[in-house]
C-alpha cells in the first residue's frame, strides 16, 4: 500500500502522513501544521532481520525523505509505548533530523519489569532517562502554533499513551481498525479492565475525531487502512462497540489472549525499545548482544 497523507483544512490544521511498514504491519506518522513547520514523528521503525540480527534503515529513510521534501523541522520523536513488535528508529532519526525523544512517564514501570526479566546490566537504570522527555497525562506537545496533548491510555502496557493534535489522535496499540478489534493485555503489566477504561476515554471524544492506528492486520479481502473515527469505532469495533460491558470485554480479552502467540520480535524489540531505541552497550569485542531468557515469558 502507498503511504497516505490525510488533510482536512476545513476542520483542522493538523496534517498527517502515514508510512506503512509491511514487515511489521506498523504505521509511522509525521504530524505537522503545514509545509515548513515543526513536526512530530510517531512510532518509527528500524528494520531488523531476526535470522541474521542485522538492522537496516529502509523504513526510517522514508520518514526522512518525507520530512525533507516538505521542509519540516523535527521537534519530537514520540513513542506511544515500548513496542513488542518492532524496533524503534528514534536514535537514527534524531541523528539525521534532530528533535527530542519522548514517551509516557510510566515507562519506568515497564523498564523495572524487563530489567529483571532480561537481567540487564547494573548500569541500566529504570528511570526513563534514556529518553529526552517523559510525558505525563495531559502534558502539552508544541509543534509551533499546533499544540498537542498526551492522553494516558494504559491497559495494553502500563505506559501506553495516545497523542492528540486537534481532531487527530494517535492511539498506539490501544485500538485497531473496527474489524480487527483491540490490543492484547497479557504482556507484563497489561490489564483488560484498565484497557476498557482507556478505550472509553478515547471513544468519549467527539464522534468526528480522526483515530490513527499504529498497526493494521487486515482481514482477508481488505487492503491496509489505518484511519477511522470515534463514531466508526463506537458503532462497529468487534471487541468494544457501544453496549459491550467491561465484564464482557474482560472475559473476551482474557479468552482471546490465551490463544495468542508472542510477537515474533518481542525479545529484541523490548530490550531495545526500553532504551529509547539504543542498542545494548557493546561488549569487549565491540559487538552489542541481545539476550533470550529461556522459559521466562
Amino acid at each position: 500500500m502507498a503511504d497516505m497523507t490525510h488533510e482536512n483544512t476545513v476542520s483542522t490544521s493538523t496534517l498527517v502522513h502515514g508510512i506503512f511498514d509491511p514487515r511489521t504491519s506498523t504505521v509511522t506518522y509525521v504530524v505537522h501544521g503545514g509545509r515548513g513547520t515543526p513536526c512530530a514523528i510517531i512510532d518509527s521503525v528500524l528494520d531488523y532481520d531476526p535470522k541474521s540480527g542485522r538492522t537496516e534503515t529502509v523504513a526510517a529513510d522514508k520518514v526522512i525523505e518525507h520530512v525533507r521534501a516538505n521542509d519540516l523541522t523535527v521537534a519530537w520523536i514520540l513513542e506511544t509505548h515500548a513496542h513488542a513488535d518492532h524496533l524503534s528508529a528514534a536514535p537514527y532519526l534524531k541523528a539525521q533530523l534532530g528533535g527530542r525523544t519522548a514517551i509516557g512517564d510510566q515507562i519506568t514501570r515497564v523498564q523495572k519489569v524487563f530489567k529483571g526479566i532480561f537481567n540487564l546490566e547494573p548500569e541500566f537504570r529504570p528511570d526513563g532517562l534514556q529518553f529526552d522527555v517523559l510525558l505525563a497525562d495531559g502534558a502539552p506537545i508544541a509543534l509551533g502554533v499546533l499544540v498537542g496533548e498526551v492522553m494516558a491510555v494504559p491497559g495494553h502496557t502500563p505506559a501506553c499513551v495516545a497523542y492528540r493534535f486537534g481532531d487527530a489522535v494517535f492511539v498506539g496499540d490501544t485500538l485497531f481498525m473496527p474489524d480487527v478489534g483491540t490490543a492484547r493485555c497479557d504482556f507484563p503489566g497489561g490489564d483488560a479492565r484498565t484497557l476498557h477504561a482507556s478505550i472509553g476515554r478515547l471513544l468519549s471524544l467527539p464522534p468526528q475525531t480522526r483515530l490513527f492506528m499504529c498497526h493494521d492486520y487486515p482481514p482477508q479481502g481488505r487492503g491496509v487502512v489505518f484511519q477511522t473515527t470515534v463514531a466508526e469505532q463506537r458503532a462497529h469495533n468487534i471487541h468494544v462497540h457501544e453496549g459491550i460491558s467491561a465484564e464482557a470485554f474482560v472475559q473476551m480479552r482474557t479468552r482471546r489472549d490465551a490463544t495468542l502467540e508472542m510477537p515474533v520480535l518481542i525479545l529484541p524489540a523490548v530490550q531495545i525499545n526500553i532504551r529509547a531505541g539504543a542498542m545494548p552497550p557493546p561488549e569487549a569485542n565491540g559487538t552489542s548482544y541481545l539476550k533470550i531468557p529461556l522459559n521466562a515469558l
